[in-house]
C-alpha cells in the first residue's frame, strides 16, 4: 500500500509594523549534557516530521545540578541559523557569539570547561523567548577566545562561540529551568527562588 503524505506546510504571514526585536539578552544559560537526564522534544506527526518549533517537556537534571549563567554584552553577541546538508537529510546549524567582558580568572578558567565538554546553551531574545542550542542527537561544539585589548582605548573580551546541529533554527523552550538563583519558567519568564 502506498503512503500517504500530507502536508505539513502553512502559511507564514506578518502583518506590516509589527516590531521584530533583535538582539539577545545580557544572561545565557548553560550545562554540561551529562548532567541532563531527559531532554524536551520536538514534537512530530506520524511520518516523524517535526511539526513545531516549540520543544515538549522540560530539560529534567540529575540532583543538585543547576544551569549556570553567562553575563554577557548584548550589543556585541548574536544568534543565527543557517542551513546545511543535502536533501533530504538538512538540518540546521545554530551559532551563538557570546561576548562577556572580563577576562579575568575566572573568565579565563570557563575556557576549560566551555571548550571541552558538550553543553546546552540557552538564550533569550529580545521578545522574552528562550531559544536552545544543543540537544541529545548531535554533539555541541564550543570554543572560547580571550581579547585584553590594545592601548588605553581598547576593549576586553571573552568571546564564546557555539555551534549546534538541530533540526530547526534554535528551538523554543517554554518549560522550567532550576538555576543556582532558582526556577525560571520559561513560558513567562517568572523565576521562583
Amino acid at each position: 500500500m502506498a503512503k500517504t503524505c500530507t502536508s505539513i506546510q502553512k502559511s507564514l504571514g506578518w502583518c506590516q509594523g509589527t516590531p521584530e526585536l533583535p538582539g539577545v539578552k545580557r544572561r545565557i544559560y548553560f550545562i554540561a549534557k551529562s548532567f541532563i537526564v531527559g531532554f524536551p522534544q520536538l514534537p512530530r506527526d506520524e511520518l516523524g516530521r517535526s511539526t513545531s518549533a516549540v520543544l515538549v517537556g522540560d530539560f529534567v537534571l540529575m540532583a543538585d545540578a543547576t544551569w549556570k549563567y553567562i553575563d554577557i554584552l548584548p550589543d556585541k553577541s548574536q544568534l543565527t541559523s543557517e542551513a546545511q546538508g543535502e536533501l533530504p537529510s538538512q538540518t540546521q546549524l545554530n551559532k551563538l557569539v557570546a561576548v562577556h567582558p572580563g577576562v579575568g580568572k575566572e573568565a579565563s578558567a570557563a575556557a576549560a570547561y566551555i571548550n571541552n565538554t558538550d553543553n546546552v546553551f540557552v538564550v533569550e531574545d529580545m521578545k522574552g523567548n528562550y531559544r536552545v542550542l544543543g540537544n541529545d542527537k548531535w554533539t555541541t561544539k564550543a570554543t572560547v577566545a580571550q581579547d585584553l585589548g590594545q592601548g588605553a582605548t581598547g576593549t576586553t573580551s571573552t568571546t564564546i562561540n557555539v555551534e549546534a546541529t538541530d533540526e530547526v533554527p534554535a528551538p523554543f523552550y517554554v518549560g522550567k529551568l532550576d538555576t543556582e538563583d532558582g526556577e525560571i519558567d520559561c513560558a513567562t519568564g517568572d523565576t521562583q527562588p
